[in-house]
């Protein structure tokens, strides 16, 4: 396996105020990774760093082996926890757009998706519910033949019904040789897709492992765990 993102004594500070205390981090190709951690761990710092969204205080970042930059833009394919698309457009619409500016966007898999969840190809955004506008965001990102996936909290707002849809598609849509990095606070849905789990608090990542490591050597769950470490 090649490695596909590592963080070296990384580090954001707001002012006063420690975001991320000198992170190290490797994460190699191929993994489902969950990014677990309370509010106002760092996580969503971590996810903007990673996609040049802002600039570390100290620190490198180094997607396949690139410093962030036009050439990690290519290779990362990012979820933001919210709409990010024009509400005028109609998913059909977008889907063209995403096939003129992305090399790597796979116009009839996004479709075909759109179909499967039930989404009206020629409908504004605007009038589309919540969560259909998250099915149409997730799709265009992992229609995206990318090598790091990003997905900041993609199941939150989809009913329970259409999250087992979501998860499949996450699983079935992502390059083989690409690694996904999901952050999320519904863990128990996740969980049994997820190869490693990096837990983050206060800016620092106080575990990274194995999903099934953690369950032989804890004896319990990623999200029993969870709720044990940052129990209150």
């Amino acid at each position: 396996m090649s490695e596909i993102l590592k963080l070296t004594s990384l580090t954001k500070r707001y002012g006063d105020v420690m975001a991320l205390d000198s992170i190290d981090l490797t994460v190699e190709s191929g993994k489902i990774i969950g990014l677990l951690g309370p509010n106002g761990s760092g996580k969503t710092t971590l996810i903007k760093l990673l996609n040049g969204l802002l600039t570390p205080t100290s620190g490198e970042v180094l997607i396949n082996g690139n410093p962030i930059g036009p050439e990690t833009k290519r290779v990362v394919s990012y979820l933001p926890d919210n709409s990010f698309l024009p509400p005028w457009m109609t998913a059909e619409q977008i889907v063209t757009l995403f096939s003129d500016f992305y090399d790597d966007f796979r116009p009839q898999l996004a479709l075909e998706m759109i179909d499967k969840l039930g989404v009206p190809r020629g409908m504004r955004l605007k009038n589309l519910s919540k969560g259909g506008k998250e099915k149409v965001c997730l799709i265009l990102i992992m229609s995206r033949n990318a090598l790091l996936y990003v997905l900041d909290e993609p199941i939150a707002a989809v009913d329970p019904a259409t999250r087992d849809f979501v998860i499949s598609t996450i699983i079935n849509n992502h390059n083989p040789n690409s690694s996904v990095i999901i952050s999320t606070h519904i863990i128990s849905d996740i969980e049994p897709v997820l190869d490693e789990a990096i837990f983050i608090n206060h800016g620092k990542v106080v575990l990274h492992r194995a999903v099934e490591e953690i369950r032989k050597e804890q004896g319990k769950s990623v999200d029993a765990l969870f709720r044990e470490v940052f129990k209150w």
